[in-house]
């Protein structure tokens, strides 16, 4: 049941985001509505906590595990990049290098996560 909670909130996550970039590059309005402002941080905290209770219940620590060490300083780095696409960067072309540097963030953390690798490419 974790897992599938875990599961549903990075596609959620994700999909906010993606969401969240193209009406940005849009200057859409909808970008400023309560409901995306809020939304995106509910399932990011149900997501990050999901995880933590995942890797608790399995025994896992990022210090033992290097693809779960890859996995958070991937995650910190989707976290940085993504701030820059969606607030901080100063024009749109730098929002939108930033917002698919994000992207390329997010699938090398799901394929870390899938093959239990740092390097997925390899597992693959």
């Amino acid at each position: 049941m974790l897992k599938h909670i875990h599961i549903t909130c990075v596609a959620l996550s994700y999909s906010l985001f993606f969401l969240r970039g193209i009406w940005m590059l849009r200057d859409s309005s909808l970008l400023h509505r309560r409901w995306v402002k809020i939304a995106p941080h509910m399932v990011d905290t149900l997501l990050l906590a999901s995880a933590i209770a995942l890797a608790w219940q399995l025994g896992i620590s990022p210090l033992s595990s290097p693809w779960l060490g890859a996995k958070i300083i991937a995650l910190l780095f989707y976290i940085v990049i993504g701030a820059f696409a969606l607030k901080y960067g100063k024009s749109k072309r730098i929002r939108l290098l930033a917002w698919l540097a994000a992207q390329l963030a997010f699938f090398y953390i799901v394929g870390v996560a899938v093959t239990h690798n740092p390097a997925p490419w390899h597992a693959l």
